[in-house]
């Protein structure tokens, strides 16, 4: 069944997508069809469909499959979703020139727009996983402002939360403060983690009803029209110990190295071989980078992908990151984006206190 573009009962709102950058996108979508040598392509991922539609909403839960699938064919582009979400999707998530159907919210999603193919054989995402994240890698325009809007409000949302906290603020606290301030702007928090002083040794720390007590890092990846941003940072009620500021003079050197080698051409098994010498060379020992992944590229998945020695994708120009070097009690994350002038990062708040390494200026710990 197909179905308006808008609903009768629900005023039509403006719709995410920037017409001329879906135009690159689809562009992009149907040279990987020619060297495929099909011609359809079924897209059923969060990370494909927000990105190809440019920002639409096609979840319900945050944990939970899309509400929809797309077939991209050289007809056009068509949206399938179920029943009960048309309405909202036709209203608010639909870019100008894509088609929607509906499939009974019982039925079997993939295979109705599978469907829609001429030969009913679509190819899947799964075939060109490669060339789908390829096509990603270099953001447009719009997107890239976007982007930019949403690393700054996850930034300021570190600040406001941590500027208030104090040491009698629990983990489940600070991250509830930090989830209202993302949800506020309009975002949502994919990922939300606190230690407080007496977990400091865990680097994926779910938060606890405990204290933060004397220092605490957070961490927060916030989606926004499908694009995440990454960023960590620390609080401290004391001066810090001589080994703490030590340690994040020190992880911080690490990530001025990564940054150097983030360069366009460059091959990202290339950059992850530096990233283990460089735990080497700043003191943290062989073995650091295999505690906790190390980052990759960024944007429309909160890493896209981690980097690791078979990644051998080709860094471009235009690429967002989110490098995230971490030792023992250490740990510095920020999504940047390269550019032709280099690395601008943009998860910054000028609230917060920095300093220079090696020309850019980074987090320091926030000491209220």
């Amino acid at each position: 069944m197909t179905i308006p573009t808008q609903s009768a009962a629900v005023p039509a709102t403006t719709a995410p997508g920037n017409v001329a950058d879906r135009a690159v996108k689809r562009r992009r979508v149907l040279d990987i069809l020619d060297k495929a040598g099909h011609d359809s392509l079924l897209l059923t991922s969060n990370t494909a469909l927000t990105w190809y539609l440019d920002g639409s909403r096609v979840h319900i839960s945050l944990a939970g499959d899309p509400i929809a699938a797309l077939l991209v064919d050289r007809s056009g582009d068509h949206l399938i979703t179920f029943n009960n979400e048309a309405a909202r999707i036709a209203a608010e998530e639909l870019p100008a020139g894509v088609s929607l159907d509906t499939v009974p919210w019982h039925g079997q999603l993939h295979a109705a727009a599978a469907d829609l193919a001429l030969d009913g054989n679509p190819l899947v995402e799964a075939a060109v996983t490669a060339e789908l994240r390829a096509a990603r890698q270099q953001l447009l325009p719009a997107e890239t402002a976007r982007y930019s809007e949403l690393s700054v409000d996850a930034a300021r949302a570190m600040t406001d939360v941590l500027t208030a906290a104090t040491p009698e603020t629990t983990e489940f606290e600070l991250v509830s403060q930090l989830a209202a301030r993302i949800v506020s702007v309009g975002a949502e928090p994919l990922v939300l983690l606190c230690n407080g002083a007496g977990r400091s040794d865990f680097r994926h720390p779910l938060a606890t009803h405990s204290p933060i007590g004397r220092r605490a890092m957070a961490v927060v990846c916030a989606r926004r029209n499908g694009l995440v941003a990454n960023v960590t940072r620390w609080v401290a009620f004391d001066a810090g110990t001589p080994a703490e500021l030590d340690a994040e003079a020190r992880i911080a050197e690490v990530e001025a190295d990564i940054f150097r080698a983030t360069v366009p051409g460059a091959r990202l098994n290339e950059v992850f071989t530096g990233i283990k010498a460089a735990y080497t060379r700043h003191g943290f020992g062989d073995d650091q980078w295999t505690l906790h992944h190390q980052g990759g590229p960024a944007g429309y998945a909160g890493r896209d992908p981690r980097v690791t020695a078979e990644v051998t994708d080709t860094i471009v120009l235009n690429q967002p990151f989110t490098w995230n070097p971490s030792g023992p009690g250490v740990k510095i994350e920020d999504t940047v984006l390269l550019t032709d002038s280099g690395l601008r990062v943009l998860t910054v708040d000028e609230r917060w206190p920095t300093t220079d390494v090696d020309g850019r200026r980074r987090p320091l710990t926030l000491r209220p």
